[in-house]
């Protein structure tokens, strides 16, 4: 029997007719080298079929409680059949990464299905050159990023052979309790919930004055610090940096339409630059961002004169929570340097501050997400989340964006024989967390980038994704002696990448 966490919960109560709480990806294939010269639905249901047992969220659906009173259960589907979740389509034409990007955008915007498991594929032919695309959803009450690259794993291979498979182990079957069991459930948790409360609430005071809109509070710093030397973490930085986000296009109500974009930068010219400035392969990512975000911010005549507020989801999750289904992520809060006009003084500030917030967050909790999303009953976040979230979009902002930085393998992977080319993965917007969200998968010597807009919000989401690769050429063009831009070196060994996850 497992139950959602109060975390998995949030982003089912999240949803809205506005807002889809998946996570997604979209990969670029070259199926050429397959032994079919092409990749098929029914090789993708085959291979699906074979390794299901190494992605155990592919199979579980939702058993709700009566009136939202608890969190839902996870429950095996008896109906199940891999077939009826993979779809296929054929682009009219021309084919080019607009026409992609506009139907991945259509598909993104649409609900899953809560009644059966909570992902679909999408097989996309029709591109140019000979390529297809596979794009992927699952929802994030099932899993984070971690977990959602173990399950691109499961299905990935090292050569265009595909690997053998041992067959399952019996293992018990995943089922909820009847009703009786989820009603007495519900009210020890209810009986339960006060005591829950003020311990959360005394786990999160140290950090009031690091988290959005609560350090804004009158006290809340004082609170923090008294509570930090009560806890015996008193030698930490007093004075955070400031937490409030500028009233920037990207913040507001969004709307049900997406828009997305995507492009490939080689990560080789991110590590020359990383190096050349002491700092590490994720500092330039943020730089890279805040640079595309500023000149956005220019050109629609909206830049703030302090800098704009990032959330910056981290991976928590150990090696003995592999293939746990759910949500074991906390996030960071960092001011990101828009408001600087010099490129290198801006990778210069955000390797600093990336660094302190790192410091900060490596000495707090790490579940002060879990316990924020633990502090009301069930029954009343499931009513109230969507509402609250609108209602912070309007009067205060928590945060301009979220931007998240996965890491990846750095060799060539296949499916069903076919290249993976390129890999762009996809998150989540939400009234609260703005109308732009960028994240990037390192792999194979590139950083792929996603964009995901609401139109309301961004509409050109394509100046984003043109103005993270001048914000590259940028960089590259102050390192002593000129790198020509482009170029990899693919014998560069690998940095290590923080363990940054979507959210």
């Amino acid at each position: 029997m497992r139950q959602l966490t109060a975390l998995d919960a949030q982003f089912l109560h999240a949803e809205s007719a506005t807002t889809a709480a998946h996570v997604a990806g979209l990969a670029i294939l070259d199926p050429g080298c397959s032994r079919l010269g092409a990749l098929t639905r029914e090789c993708l249901i085959g291979l699906l079929r074979e390794r299901l047992h190494l992605a155990p969220a592919l199979r579980l659906r939702l058993a709700t409680v009566p009136f939202d009173l608890d969190r839902p259960y996870w429950t095996e589907d008896p109906d199940f059949d891999v077939a009826g979740h993979i779809h296929e389509v054929t682009l009219a034409g021309p084919g080019d990464d607009a026409q992609l990007a506009e139907k991945v955008a259509r598909i993104h915007e649409r609900h899953l299905d809560r009644t059966r498991p909570l992902w679909e594929m999408h097989l996309i032919h029709g591109l140019t050159g000979g390529r297809v695309a596979l794009y992927a959803k699952v929802h994030h009450c099932a899993i984070d990023g971690v977990s959602g690259a173990e399950l691109l794993a499961a299905l990935l291979d090292l050569t265009p052979e595909p690997r053998a498979v041992e067959p399952p182990a019996p293992l018990p079957r995943t089922t909820a309790p009847g009703l009786a069991g989820m009603l007495a459930g519900a009210v020890a948790r209810t009986v339960l919930q006060p005591a829950r409360a003020l311990y959360s609430l005394g786990r999160m005071a140290t950090e009031l004055d690091t988290m959005p809109l609560t350090s804004a509070l009158p006290g809340a710093r004082q609170v923090a610090a008294a509570t930090r030397m009560i806890a015996g973490r008193a030698s930490e930085p007093s004075e955070p940096p400031m937490l409030t986000a500028p009233r920037t296009p990207f913040n507001g109500p969004i709307g049900a339409e997406r828009r997305f974009s995507y492009g490939s930068i080689p990560l080789a010219d991110v590590k020359r630059v990383a190096r050349s400035a002491g700092a590490s392969v994720n500092d330039v990512v943020m730089t890279l961002c805040a640079s595309a975000l500023r000149a956005w911010l220019r050109e629609h005549d909206a830049l703030p004169d302090r800098p704009l507020i990032a959330a910056v989801p981290v991976a928590v999750r150990t090696a003995s929570a592999r293939q746990v289904v759910g949500n074991q992520i906390s996030v960071m809060v960092t001011p990101i340097p828009t408001d600087l006009a010099c490129p290198r003084e801006r990778l210069r500030v955000m390797a600093g501050t990336m660094l302190a917030a790192k410091r900060r967050f490596a000495g707090a909790p790490t579940a002060w997400l879990g316990e924020l999303s633990s502090l009301l009953p069930s029954a009343v976040t499931a009513l109230a989340t969507s509402a609250v979230f609108r209602l912070a979009s309007i009067v205060l902002p928590p945060i301009n964006l979220i931007v998240s930085n996965v890491p990846g393998p750095q060799l060539p992977l296949y499916l069903c024989g076919a290249r993976v080319l390129a890999y762009h993965p996809m998150s989540v917007l939400t009234d609260v967390s703005g109308g732009v969200n960028i994240t990037c998968f390192s792999y194979d010597g590139s950083l792929d980038f996603g964009i995901l807009s609401c139109p309301d919000r961004v509409a050109d989401v394509w100046r984003l994704m043109g103005h993270l690769r001048e914000a590259m050429d940028e960089l590259m063009a102050q390192i002593e002696p000129p790198v020509p831009a482009g170029r990899i070196d693919q014998a560069e060994p690998p940095l290590p990448v923080r363990e940054m996850v979507p959210a």
